[in-house]
């Protein structure tokens, strides 16, 4: 080997190793991310809260509820009528609901065959079609229960049963008909870019004036921490919103996104979630004081928990206990589900106003960590 490169890979060994910050990135941060996010997504859904009314009371209905719940896919929850069913489906309670018709047993004797409506809850085609996949072997198997046919497949049930669909599921997906996917990515991104962009605007430019040390000489002036913390949030506040009509203009124009619900809560819910990442990022930039930290703190605290743990791909409720309440933290998560309510579900101010109560207390308890923060670091 070249002397000198051996001289010079020496030299950053050295580095490496008076540098426990670096030392401690290459070697235990690829860990702890593959350990923290393995255990946190998951692919295979079980237990889907699934609202049922059972408007027949029968054996019959009873068996095929049974048949649902022994799946361990399905987690059912009874209500009094279609109404209820459909209001926890609208509500996020539950992914899907059945409705099972008044002469389901009745229609079994004389016709050999009856229809049970399941209504799916759309805004989220990725748990849709895991839900319409598991209602095929459902339906094999409640036919097979029902009728005493010989195997699972349908082949199998075509040969004993004329119709074919002696039990016949006839699924219906509410707010996102075709699971268009662009009807569910495009909210969720929107909360990705906006995330990204509002915690990298904070972190950069304020560690950039501590490493210029221009920040001493804000110091020197009569403000306080609180004051200078609200006028550095107040400009990119209103560049993140900017930013926001800009992207709600191309989801329309381009991506043809349904917008049904109520545009001041959306609007409220952008600027609360904008100032609540700039505050983190302001937040860093106060406890690092550097860029290139800043940066790699913002892309692991504000984009990977954006993008992994925020249901904006995965869903939540069917991470493991510690991650699902860890993902209550994260602004993102409460974004993202007031943005598909809002734009596919048509929901009103007062139906989002419990999202917009948490994303306020976490802008809150942002802020105040952050003035905290720069107020101990100022004053001694």
């Amino acid at each position: 080997m070249n002397s000198s490169i051996f001289a010079i890979a020496q030299k950053e060994v050295f580095h490496i190793v008076r540098d426990p910050f670096t030392l401690a990135m290459a070697l235990g941060m690829p860990v702890v991310m593959v350990l923290f996010f393995g255990l946190a997504i998951e692919f295979n859904l079980d237990k889907i809260p699934i609202a049922v009314f059972d408007a027949n009371k029968s054996v019959q209905s009873r068996e095929l509820i049974r048949t649902f719940s022994s799946s361990n896919y399905f987690l059912p929850r009874y209500v009094l009528g279609p109404g209820p069913a459909l209001q926890m489906v609208d509500e996020g309670v539950a992914r899907a609901a059945i409705i099972i018709p008044p002469t389901y047993a009745k229609d079994l004797r004389v016709f050999s065959g009856s229809d049970v409506q399941i209504l799916v809850d759309g805004t989220d085609s990725s748990s849709a079609g895991s839900v319409l996949g598991y209602l095929g072997n459902i339906q094999l198997r409640a036919n097979q229960k029902e009728f005493g046919v010989a195997g699972t497949s349908s082949a199998a049930i075509a040969s004993v049963l004329p119709t074919a669909s002696a039990i016949d599921v006839k699924t219906r997906f509410l707010f996102n008909p075709e699971l268009n996917s662009r009807w569910f990515v495009v909210p969720g991104l929107t909360a990705v870019v906006i995330a990204l962009l509002s915690i990298l605007l904070t972190a950069l430019t304020v560690a950039r004036e501590w490493e210029n040390g221009s920040m001493e000489l804000l110091l020197g002036t009569p403000v306080r921490p609180i004051e200078i913390i609200l006028g550095k949030l107040m400009p990119y506040g209103v560049l993140g919103i900017a930013s926001v009509f800009f992207v709600f203009i191309l989801s329309q124009l381009v991506f043809a996104v349904p917008f049904r619900g109520s545009f001041i809560a959306y609007i409220m819910a952008c600027v609360i979630f904008i100032c609540t990442y700039l505050a983190q990022g302001l937040l860093i930039s106060v406890v690092t004081r550097k860029q290139q930290l800043s940066m790699q703190i913002a892309m692991l605290t504000g984009l990977l928990p954006t993008i992994l743990l925020s249901g904006f791909i995965f869903p939540n409720e069917h991470m493991p206990d510690f991650f699902y309440y860890l993902t209550m933290i994260l602004p993102a998560r409460w974004f993202i589900a007031l943005s598909r309510r809002v734009f596919l579900q048509g929901s009103g101010f007062f139906d989002v106003l419990p999202l917009l109560g948490v994303m306020c207390l976490l802008l809150t308890v942002m802020i105040l960590l952050a003035t905290k923060k720069f107020k101990k670091d100022v004053e001694p």
